[in-house]
């Protein structure tokens, strides 16, 4: 069967999401934290999207991007293999590093906009690294 095709459209905000494949460690350290970060500043200024917020968790990845004239696909795409590669030689290994195709929810900037800010960045304290999002940050865990 054949999987729906996403909506996409110029100046849609996303609600992104992707984890590692079978849930396995995306990111091992802080070293490789700061790789995707840059990363995703690289296909940010490549792709000219908006990124309004993130959080990197150990298994999995949130992002809230406003796309512009590049579909979200190409950038995911992009991102996310060019982040693979890289893990994949620095720790090497080979094959899949993320879980089948990423999550994206098309949102309603008017309605739902700020509860999904808050919702990410309060991420790492419900599942309890933390006791407010400052100290995953500042890696004060």
């Amino acid at each position: 069967m054949a999987r729906k095709s996403r909506i996409e459209y110029p100046g849609a905000f996303y609600h992104v999401m992707t984890r590692g494949n079978r849930k396995q460690v995306v990111f091992k350290d802080d070293k490789d934290r700061l790789k995707f970060l840059r990363k995703l500043l690289e296909y940010k200024e490549k792709y000219g999207f908006a990124l309004y917020a993130y959080i990197l968790m150990k298994n999995h990845i949130h992002l809230l991007i406003e796309t512009r004239d590049v579909p979200l696909s190409r950038i995911m795409q992009g991102l996310l293999q060019s982040y693979t590669q890289w893990y994949n030689g620095k720790y090497r290994t080979v094959g899949h590093l993320f879980q089948g195709r990423y999550k994206a929810i098309l949102c309603d900037k008017k309605v739902y906009l700020l509860n999904l800010i808050r919702y990410i960045h309060l991420n790492c304290i419900r599942v309890g690294l933390v006791k407010e999002p400052s100290a995953y940050i500042s890696g004060r865990r």
